[in-house]
């Protein structure tokens, strides 16, 4: 059971086949961060079947040469994940988004959000991108972790996303030069 035993982590780079097989643990992993109140573009309780609607259109993208999907692993077992969208406009091919940074509730404290940043940042400079984007709920935790690794905000846009309580909050936008 996820969170019982503390295992190293290791962070993989998935092809979309890869994905594709892997799609039973990243819809739980997206549900559970939903259903935990995360701000990801969703609203709990998020159903199985949108949950892996949402999966397909990632294995689509990582067909072309535009997005990159890291997961963290214990073991077998996915905790945690995060995304890169490489800009694909030719004024944009140093730039890119960090997208949908998750690691499951019982995993969390552990570092596993630190580690996927840093093999995101990795995967970045790979591909020639030196300029990386990202927004946030303004206040989650993840504003911390995203100013320790050097990201700035540049503001924040009050009302940007609804909340599973109803409330609309902020959405703070930080970028990295790396």
């Amino acid at each position: 059971m996820i969170g019982e035993d503390r295992m190293p982590v290791t962070i993989d780079l998935l092809s979309s086949e890869q994905a594709t097989a892997l799609r039973p643990q990243l819809i739980a992993l997206l549900q559970a961060n939903v259903d935990d109140g995360a701000s990801i573009g969703f609203l709990p309780p998020l159903s199985a079947a949108e949950a892996g609607a949402y999966w397909l259109g990632v294995e689509e993208a990582l067909r072309a040469p535009y997005r990159i999907l890291l997961v963290a692993r214990q073991g077998d077992q996915i905790v945690g994940s995060v995304q890169l969208d490489l800009v694909a406009k030719p004024n944009g091919a140093h730039r890119a988004e960090v997208m949908k940074l998750m690691v499951h509730p019982d995993q969390r404290r552990q570092g596993i959000a630190r580690t996927l940043m840093l093999a995101l940042e990795a995967q970045a400079r790979a591909a020639s991108r030196t300029t990386l984007v990202l927004d946030t709920r303004e206040g989650d935790p993840s504003e911390q972790l995203y100013r320790s690794l050097g990201y700035s905000c540049i503001g924040v846009i009050p009302r940007y996303c609804i909340s599973a309580n109803g409330n609309l909050d902020g959405s703070a936008f930080y970028y990295k030069l790396i």
